[in-house]
């Protein structure tokens, strides 16, 4: 009963924590404003353990590399404590590459779901409420993954429906290539 609990407050923590880091680097691939509350309030919540991990890891053709590094390496510690509180014993060195592997699929199954969650949002209050201030900073982060849709997709009836093939995209990514790499590495991790 007391580890269901501990798993359970530390799979929502790092989750949390995971998702901030995560939307943090959409914001800042995005080239979204600096000084809007959205980014200020993740900035305030990951800067900790982002401003020392930038000395260590550099940034790439302007991504900032040390945020998805130190959500790789939550979602890394999570398993592991998870894992380690259920009783496994990590004898192999299989297990803890599979760890690692599945930390990353992790951090891609997440991104992926806040980009679907994102695009929802957005094309929600495009209809509802357009001027809305949360709008031209959800424009900037849907933006680049919309385009390449709306390219080639014409709007239906001046409906734009390259939301929907943004989701569509995400969940097929979700389906196949994420759902089977994770069901391999759990395999590969819980064959003792």
């Amino acid at each position: 009963m007391l580890t269901t609990a501990l798993i359970f407050l530390i799979e929502t923590a790092a989750g949390l924590f995971t998702a901030a880091l995560l939307l943090r680097f959409l914001l800042q691939w995005a080239r979204a404003a600096q000084r809007n509350p959205v980014s200020d309030f993740f900035n305030a919540l990951t800067n900790w353990a982002v401003r020392p991990a930038r000395r260590i890891i550099p940034g790439l053709w302007g991504l900032d590399l040390a945020t998805l590094v130190l959500a790789w390496l939550t979602q890394v510690v999570q398993l592991f404590l998870v894992l380690t509180l259920q009783g496994y014993q990590f004898a192999s060195g299989q297990a803890i590459a599979a760890i690692v592997l599945l930390g990353g699929l992790m951090v891609i199954r997440l991104l992926l779901y806040i980009v679907i969650v994102i695009v929802i949002v957005q094309a929600v209050l495009s209809w509802v409420n357009p001027y809305s201030p949360i709008a031209p900073l959800l424009n900037t982060v849907t933006r680049p993954l919309l385009r390449p849709f709306q390219r080639r997709i014409p709007p239906l009836a001046n409906v734009d429906l390259s939301p929907l093939f943004v989701i569509i995209a995400c969940q097929l990514l979700l389906m196949l290539p994420v759902a089977y790499l994770t069901s391999v590495l759990t395999g590969m991790l819980l064959a003792r």
